[in-house]
């Protein structure tokens, strides 16, 4: 029986972990399971050792004023897998923390898979030497990244990107239900609002996205919340009348969204896959953004134009960021046609770029090969 302990840190790694675990027992019947991650992975595979909602910190300076609790955790994990003494340890993306796991697995001899590359090609380029050192199999869900990789002399595994299968799936179960009529939502055409899933991010990004909307009585803007957060937490920006919350209904929401105003991060491809034109938004504490700019070596931050390596769509940034950037970009994504139709050709190009369907079951495969390999 393999035993597979499984790392992931915030909602999107929940999300693809969830899926890996799924697709390992399709494979390997006997497989048994210790993880961390959300309600995802553990509706697969039973409770986790720690919850991401303990887990999630964005930006610098806020790693570093909860930096005692993250090296309690780095030290209890390690206790942790040395007793449970797993055949792999599997970490999905979440750097600053698995990185640290995965030096720790390879001196304790127990073999390691990532899965979801750190973004190495960003910045932190050093830390590629420690990934070769340390991690028996890289898998890579973007496709620059496999070229990137070989660059260095570093042969990774592209299994294409797991949120191609976890999209089609919400696409078709979704035709089933009245998105609309099951959240009492009035008949007027949907703008969807992602503004993160972790509460600091959503506390930056929110109240900008509120106030663009007081400009489109016409539209429903539609909140995507995120179940760890209260309802009181969205709410407390005052929104206008025409402005919901709706819990844990993201791809339903997007299946049914003229436009969305989207926070930089997987949701951005998630709106794409779903067709849907979009302006990606962002903003980091002073300090983060600082420190970011110094380090960071990308044209652009989302993740639809960094596959693309073009502006398919808008990024709204810092300083930008504001309810009138918000209110002109929106303008043109609602009512300009031609606009709209040329952000959504990107996105065919885009899904062309993504590889077919069925990632998650390469991911499995190629996992459950590297333990056959080792014996």
């Amino acid at each position: 029986m393999a035993r597979y302990y499984i790392i992931a840190g915030e909602a999107s790694g929940d999300m693809h972990g969830a899926n890996l675990i799924k697709a390992i027992r399709s494979q390997d019947e006997h497989a048994s399971f210790r993880f961390w991650g959300g309600d995802r992975m553990q509706a697969q595979a039973g409770k986790a050792v720690k919850h991401i909602s303990d887990l999630a910190f964005m930006g610098f300076w806020e790693v570093a004023t909860n930096l005692p609790g993250i090296l309690h955790n780095i030290r209890f994990c390690q206790k942790d897998l040395l007793a449970y003494r797993p055949d792999v340890l599997i970490l999905i993306d979440y750097p600053g923390f698995n990185l640290r796991l995965a030096r720790f697995a390879h001196r304790h001899g127990i073999r390691v898979a990532y899965y979801i590359s750190p973004q190495v090609w960003a910045w932190k380029k050093s830390r590629i030497h420690t990934i070769k050192r340390v991690v028996d199999k890289m898998l890579v869900i973007l496709p620059f990244e496999k070229e990137f990789y070989s660059r260095f002399g570093y042969e990774v595994e592209f299994p294409g990107h797991p949120l191609l299968d976890e999209v089609a799936e919400a696409r078709a179960a979704s035709r089933y239900g009245n998105f609309r009529q099951d959240n009492l939502l009035p008949d007027k055409p949907l703008v969807a609002l992602l503004p993160g899933s972790r509460r600091q991010e959503v506390a930056r990004m929110l109240r900008p996205m509120i106030s663009a909307a007081t400009h489109f009585p016409d539209h429903q803007f539609v909140v995507a919340g995120i179940s760890g957060l209260p309802l009181e937490f969205y709410t407390r920006f005052s929104p206008p009348p025409n402005i919901s919350v709706v819990y844990d209904q993201t791809y339903a929401l997007l299946d049914n969204a003229e436009a969305a105003l989207v926070t930089s991060g997987t949701a951005t491809l998630e709106a794409a896959l779903f067709n849907v034109p979009q302006v990606v938004c962002y903003r980091a504490s002073p300090l983060s953004y600082h420190i970011a700019r110094r380090l960071v070596k990308v044209k652009h931050i989302s993740l639809v134009n960094l596959v693309m390596d073009k502006a398919v769509v808008r990024e709204i940034i810092q300083s930008g960021f504001g309810a009138g950037a918000l209110r002109e970009e929106l303008n043109k994504l609602l009512f300009d046609q031609r606009y709209r139709a040329n952000i959504q050709q990107g996105y065919q190009e885009l899904r062309e770029k993504l590889g077919g369907q069925g990632a998650s079951g390469r991911a499995a495969r190629m996992i459950i090969q590297l333990l056959a390999a080792a014996g």
